[in-house]
């Protein structure tokens, strides 16, 4: 089967757009995509959102937002997937393109969450996780990540001070990012005394709630790819080499082990496989870092270090600029900001942009293999893509 490219991106900055629709976003969005790619016309559209429906009333999603950017008449649809929408987008529009139904497609994330108050967007979250055993009770999603923050600190003997590094870290990235919710540096002391928001998650400990779009353009054959690469002016192209997608279940409760993101681990496992690859290889990655805990779970899952080590190794230097893999050199979800239904598509434009060397913010150390993780709920969905550069 032919090699799958990414040719174009596009994104908005994160934060709350009172003055703009969901529609208005995305179309930004995706015309920077395609004009990126040399204004190649898109044969199908894939978009990944969480909350459409009960947030901003609108279902029918793919073809208001295909319509919205000059694309009206092509195949369009919508997937759901919590959090672990825009990935979940990603691996369909991949398979739209790698299996030869289309030979380009655009694949776009899009949320826009602030124009309602926070116990609405709280609720909205909240379904996707178990509606009879767990929000039926109350529970939401920081709850439910200050359970699991909990048991790890628990279990490996850390305190709130040592976990506060991976916000740290993340601040001073999106300080340096264009695109960013929270471009702004802070201080452990500021961390440790922000509002908690769910014990022993502190305001600073999550990510915010904010309105984006970011959109990426997929083409099938490297002659097609070189032909958009050569209109550019660019020398390099960036190579879908391997993905994964893997679930587990919706509820904390009957989960194998509460630390473990099992769906990381095998998403992971196939996208390594499948892109020829090991941890050990991987130059730069991003990660779904909505709280801090899922951070340093992910970095473990992914098989970057050994459980129970994230938190140790992320206070002493580790995956910082310089390291291997350098991690969320975007501030990641925690500081770049988290528009749901679209981080996962900001992953894969912001990787792509780094093994462009174009990133407009903190630039990785000349990588070549990139990858990137988005999760759903907590743990229920994970995407785990492999990018690669190739000259």
């Amino acid at each position: 089967m032919d090699r799958v490219f990414i040719v174009g991106v596009g994104m908005t900055k994160i934060g709350r757009f009172y003055d703009k629709s969901g529609r208005q976003l995305f179309s930004d969005a995706m015309i920077k995509a395609v004009e990126d790619a040399g204004g190649v016309k898109p044969q199908a559209l894939v978009v990944g959102n969480m909350t459409s429906s009960v947030l901003m009333e609108q279902d029918s999603l793919g073809a208001l937002l295909a319509d919205y950017s000059g694309l009206r008449g092509i195949p369009a649809f919508k997937v759901e997937a919590a959090c672990g929408s825009g990935g979940a987008a990603f691996y369909a529009g991949y398979s739209l393109a790698r299996s030869g139904m289309a030979d380009v497609v655009a694949v776009g994330g899009l949320e826009k969450l602030t124009e309602n108050l926070t116990s609405s967007v709280t609720k909205a979250l909240a379904l996707a996780a178990d509606q009879e055993y767990e929000v039926f009770y109350g529970a939401s999603f920081t709850g439910l990540n200050a359970l699991v923050a909990r048991a790890y600190m628990n279990k490996y003997g850390y305190t709130r001070e040592d976990m506060a590094y991976w916000p740290l870290r993340m601040h001073e990235y999106a300080s340096k990012n264009p695109y960013a919710q929270l471009p702004r540096k802070t201080t452990i002391e500021r961390i440790l005394n922000s509002p908690i928001i769910a014990d022993p998650l502190h305001l600073f400990d999550c990510s915010p709630i904010g309105d984006g779009a970011a959109a990426v353009i997929l083409v099938r054959g490297e002659e097609k790819a070189r032909e958009i690469a050569k209109a550019t002016g660019r020398d390099i192209l960036v190579e879908v080499k391997g993905i994964g997608m893997a679930t587990d279940s919706v509820d904390l409760g009957s989960r194998r082990d509460l630390l473990t993101l099992d769906s990381t681990v095998k998403a992971s496992r196939t996208a390594y496989k499948m892109a020829g690859v090991e941890p050990r290889n991987i130059d730069y990655v991003e990660v779904h870092d909505a709280f801090h805990i899922t951070g340093y779970l992910a970095l473990e899952d992914l098989g970057f270090t050994e459980k129970g080590k994230a938190v140790k190794e992320w206070k002493e230097g580790r995956f910082a600029k310089g390291d291997k893999p350098e991690v969320n050199l975007s501030g990641g979800l925690k500081a770049r900001g988290h528009p749901v239904g679209a981080t996962g598509v900001y992953q894969i434009a912001e990787a792509t942009l780094q093994l462009r060397g174009e990133f407009p913010g903190e630039k990785a150390s000349d990588p070549v293999i990139a990858a990137t993780q988005n999760i759903g709920g907590v743990g229920t969905f994970t995407t785990v893509t492999i990018l690669t550069r190739v000259k």
